[in-house]
């Protein structure tokens, strides 16, 4: 089959954008074209894909994510503002309600983070703290910058639904190796966590800007998970780190947003949804792959904006 896709980041995390709404396919042939298209070795790469979908009663329009690995998560707010840009666009709208998984977001044209840099606010929530509902077995029914001894002796986490499962842990410095080793267990499906987990290490810098690095949950280490940096900035808050309602920027390695949360639960960021390229691509859904691509329009000053910001 033969698709028009749109390449697309968040905060460098980044995807294959469709136009879903007149396409009739089933998850498991989604989650073959998912993998065919985030292949890093093949024609695209990426994260995974995300689905322009219709809206309903409540929601303009709607979006469905599949991770790299065919897996749908619940949502994916990096993802979530690229889907919204496209759907304010074609609908000619300011500001949306959109439809996920398993709840609604906010969305919004916002003032550009720099020249040139697409903007889109969202808002997301309310954030979780019941385990049982992921579930998170054998750890009580809320952890709260806590030990899980099974993943760290040394290590506090704090479980959170975005409404997809976080555990975040606060450090001085982030452990890349000890992030992955730990993330590797979650990904792992054991039988205490039968869902995974996406799993953060975060830094407090300053009084106003956190760093966040995620081992996300059907991806593996990845430059920017937006649910993760507000899932973080949401602890910050509960933990006393920050104070809430304060907006502060958080970076990761592929850039940054803007981001605040509420003691209810409620988070909000800005950040970039950047268009790289737009073109054609084959799909083969036997076989899982990506064959034959056409680009037939780059976005060099759009990428050049973005490259700009990340540097700082």
């Amino acid at each position: 089959m033969r698709l028009p896709i749109t390449k697309c980041h968040g905060s460098g995390n980044d995807f294959a954008l469709i136009d879903a709404r007149e396409l009739l396919l089933e998850d498991r042939e989604w989650a073959q074209v998912a993998r065919a298209l985030a292949n890093r070795n093949g024609a695209v790469g990426g994260d995974g894909i995300l689905l322009l979908t219709a809206g309903d009663g409540q929601a303009a329009f709607g979006m469905r994510i599949f991770n790299a690995d065919g897996s749908e998560p619940e949502t994916c707010l990096n993802g979530l503002r690229c889907v919204a840009r496209a759907g304010l666009e074609t609908l000619g709208l300011d500001r949306a309600t959109v439809r996920l998984k398993t709840s609604h977001a906010e969305v919004a044209r916002d003032a550009d983070l720099a020249a040139g840099v697409f903007t889109v606010r969202e808002t997301a929530g309310p954030a979780g703290l019941d385990v049982r509902e992921w579930p998170l077995m054998g750890e009580g029914a809320r952890i709260v910058d806590a030990p899980i001894t099974r993943l760290s002796p040394g290590l506090h986490f704090t479980a959170v639904s975005m409404p997809n499962p976080h555990l975040i842990a606060f450090v001085d410095s982030v452990d890349e190796a000890e992030l992955v080793r730990i993330g590797t267990i979650c990904e792992g499906a054991p039988d205490w966590l039968p869902n995974r987990a996406n799993v953060s290490f975060v830094e407090v810098r300053g009084s106003d800007e956190l760093y966040v690095r995620t081992f996300e949950r059907g991806v593996g280490l990845t430059n920017a998970c937006g649910s993760a940096m507000g899932a973080a900035t949401f602890v910050a808050g509960l933990t006393g780190r920050l104070p809430f309602d304060r907006t502060v920027t958080v970076r990761n390695r592929g850039g940054l947003v803007r981001a605040s949360a509420s003691a209810g639960g409620m988070v909000t960021l800005s950040g970039n949804a950047t268009v790289e390229w737009r073109g054609r691509v084959t799909v083969e859904l036997a076989a899982g792959v990506a064959g034959e691509l056409t680009i037939v329009e780059r976005c060099a000053d759009e990428v050049a904006a973005w490259a700009a910001v990340a540097r700082r």
